[in-house]
């Protein structure tokens, strides 16, 4: 595998809007095949920009069945890819994009694996904040498996962080609801634990991964911990609102 060109290729297809086949259709791509190219492009995009966030992808037992995998993945949120609370946003800078609803922890500490448990990831978040994800593939029509979307950075676009709210108990966190419209009629609703039985889960097993590759998450990054209803794709006009109950509500607009 051709870590360096696959690197290339991702990153050409994110600047001209014009999605790629998948890399599996044509050669052999492990995991950490696939992790190496996403951390490649990273490097490139760390020259005018910096990390703010991760993100934590397949975390359902659905989306995980569908990739025929029994791990969620990561991706990186730049500085550049965060958007404003009740902004718009617009459509021209994604392929074929898709909104995810999820809650997002606001670290105070530094967390770095191996064997960060719930408990420590619950010690070392600041606040957890309502968030939407905005997700693309540079991958063509989303046909992509498990090494393609971790290559593609877990086909992460974007993110919109609501205020912050203080840190619930561990138990807490698992039940807290979610109702997203969108243009102004209710079409999902969710409950946090719809996230590996809880977002806290995630966010231990995020730490632990990165470990492999000698990465910590840093105090004052944010990580949004999965989707808590399913993905939805969107067009200009179109307008998100999701009401976290007594965490927040986050909103969004799309245009031209």
């Amino acid at each position: 595998m051709n870590i360096q060109k696959a690197a290339f290729d991702l990153l050409m297809a994110e600047q001209t809007k014009t999605a790629i086949e998948p890399f599996t259709s044509s050669t052999e791509i492990t995991t950490d095949d696939a992790y190496r190219i996403q951390l490649m492009q990273m490097k490139e995009k760390l020259k005018d920009a910096h990390v703010v966030g991760m993100k934590i992808g397949l975390t359902s037992k659905v989306m995980q069945t569908m990739f025929n995998v029994d791990t969620p993945d990561f991706g990186h949120i730049l500085n550049t890819m965060v958007f404003e609370n009740n902004g718009a946003v617009s459509v021209s800078r994604f392929i074929a994009p898709k909104v995810e609803f999820e809650l997002a922890f606001i670290l105070k500490e530094d967390l770095k694996g191996p064997n960060i448990t719930p408990e420590q990831v619950i010690a070392a978040t600041e606040a957890i904040v309502p968030a939407i994800e905005i997700i693309d593939s540079r991958i063509k029509d989303w046909q992509f498996k498990f090494q393609d979307t971790v290559a593609d950075n877990g086909s992460s676009a974007g993110a919109v962080l609501g205020g912050k709210h203080s840190v619930p108990s561990l138990e807490k966190l698992a039940d807290i609801s979610v109702v997203a419209k969108k243009n102004g009629m209710v079409f999902d609703e969710g409950i946090s634990s719809a996230v590996m039985g809880n977002p806290a889960n995630a966010v231990a097993w995020l730490a632990n991964m990165l470990a492999e590759y000698d990465i910590a998450l840093k105090a004052g990054q944010f990580i949004l911990a999965g989707a808590i209803t399913a993905a939805v794709p969107f067009e200009s006009g179109d307008v998100f609102e999701v009401d976290f109950g007594s965490y927040g509500i986050v909103k969004l607009s799309f245009t031209d």
